[in-house]
């Protein structure tokens, strides 16, 4: 039932596979995590003695902390190598947890499905695959494949897990075809018209968004470690509607979300990777809103990178909104080298799939240089970066036509002769023309220093004379 990367391996390619996962310790990735997954999990079923046999010389014992992807791994091999322990009903797995920080919850949400698959394991009672494995490298998982998955559990006499079933509902998005939806609603399982019915809304709603400045004079420079500079720009979501049929590890994705809410996390150090958006990839405005202060940590403190976490949300299915640009605007500007590289190819890749809203993002910088967060030089650096790529010059320029009057209003002037030199570059390169009353201001002063050239330079590509 499940073809293409995501494919069960055998047993013995598994075994190396998995051996490479935890001695690397490092993230799978999404495509190599979720093929283990499913792969122990199928063979288990098929043949749980020649699964056992190849996995347990396989070590699971860490001397420096693993990505928490890899400990996963480590936590399903484990229950499937282990013995059967028949008497504890998987089902009533994770029962005393407790919800402590609305950041995280994707990573509930990811977590329910782990610790129900290794319960179930433990318990004897595996399934044939995985209901949640995704169908693209994004984690979106295909209606007609849930659809398929679920006809099949029902002619093996397979009973879905409530959190499997409930992250490969959230996988699904978008339109579905109508042969799809009468499959849907023929299914003999329990839990067939639900999933016909959310297949029919098209999915998890889309909430209502708002963004939030955080109140408060910017802080002035320092060498202090870990000293905030600027104030950040956040979003949040009202609550979202259906939580009651998913197991009460999702609920806190379901409740309002409010930015500015404290929790313990000083810069959400764990999270943020391409799995949090693999979760819900429909949803990237989801994600983005409730991790963006650990986006923003990198650009305005001493916070950690999350380079795949804002590819991934470039890459993902659904809408890119306010958090998603915002996110985008905080690691152009980013210390981590990685984050600054990362976010130049979230730019490009945003607007190769015509999902990058040129003004949004502008407005989003000036707003955020205006506060003091974002460091000018450093989102040059990156912007000059995003130019030199395919598809790169049309981007930058969709960014800059509409911030560059602003940015020039708050920049200092030999900062500003660099981000005129990227915006003419951006606008030979794209072919652009037009005119910036600002810029042409710029072009008309008497002078020879490097602003005044760029401005030039600028103005007269504009013009069509460049």
């Amino acid at each position: 039932m499940i073809e293409g990367e995501f494919a069960a391996p055998s047993p013995g390619e598994l075994a190396d596979e998995v051996a490479a996962v935890l001695a690397d310790r490092r993230d799978p990735g999404v495509e190599t995590f979720e093929r283990v997954l499913n792969a122990v999990v199928s063979h288990s079923y098929r043949d749980r003695e020649t699964l056992t046999a190849a996995l347990r010389t396989v070590p699971r014992e860490f001397t420096v902390r693993p990505h928490p992807q890899v400990r996963c791994v480590a936590d399903v091999v484990g229950a499937a190598v282990g013995p059967v322990q028949a008497t504890e009903p998987w089902e009533h797995a994770g029962a005393g947890w407790l919800e402590l920080c609305q950041h995280v919850a994707l990573d509930y949400v990811a977590g329910a499905r782990v610790v129900e698959l290794a319960a179930r394991l433990r318990a004897g009672d595996p399934v044939p695959f995985l209901l949640s494995v995704p169908s693209r490298p994004t984690g979106a998982v295909e209606p007609y494949e849930l659809v398929a998955r679920l006809a099949e559990y029902g002619r093996l006499g397979v009973r879905p897990g409530p959190a499997d079933l409930g992250q490969a509902l959230l996988r699904c998005g978008g339109p579905v075809d109508p042969e799809v939806l009468r499959a849907a609603e023929k299914l003999e399982l329990e839990e067939g018209p639900r999933v016909a019915a959310w297949l029919r809304q098209g999915g998890l709603p889309q909430p209502a968004w708002w963004r939030e400045r955080e109140s408060g004079a910017p802080e002035r420079p320092s060498r202090r470690r870990g000293a905030r500079i600027g104030r950040r720009i956040l979003v949040g979501h009202e609550a979202i509607d259906g939580r009651g049929a998913f197991p009460r590890r999702f609920w806190s994705l379901f409740r309002k979300f409010e930015p500015h809410i404290g929790c313990a996390h000083a810069s959400l150090p764990e999270g943020r990777d391409a799995h949090t958006v693999a979760t819900l990839p429909w949803h990237p405005e989801i994600a983005a809103a409730r991790l963006l202060t650990g986006v923003a940590s990198a650009a305005d403190q001493d916070g950690g990178g999350a380079p795949a976490f804002l590819e991934a949300l470039a890459a993902a299915e659904g809408p890119a909104g306010p958090a998603v640009h915002l996110a985008v605007a905080y690691g152009l500007a980013s210390v981590p080298e990685g984050d600054r590289e990362a976010a130049v190819r979230a730019l490009v890749l945003l607007a190769s799939r015509s999902r990058l809203d040129g003004g949004l993002l502008g407005r989003e910088m000036n707003e955020l240089v205006g506060l003091g967060t974002l460091r000018v030089p450093l989102l040059t650096e990156s912007l000059r970066a995003a130019v030199a790529l395919p598809q790169g010059a049309a981007a930058v320029w969709a960014v800059l036509a509409p911030a560059l009057p602003g940015l020039l209003a708050c920049t200092r002037p030999q900062a500003q002769g660099s981000l005129l030199a990227v915006a003419a570059d951006s606008a030979r390169l794209s072919g652009a023309y037009g005119e910036l009353p600002e810029v042409t201001a710029l072009a008309q002063r008497p002078g020879s220093s490097q602003l005044l050239k760029q401005a030039r330079r600028l103005h007269d590509t504009l013009a069509g004379r460049g």
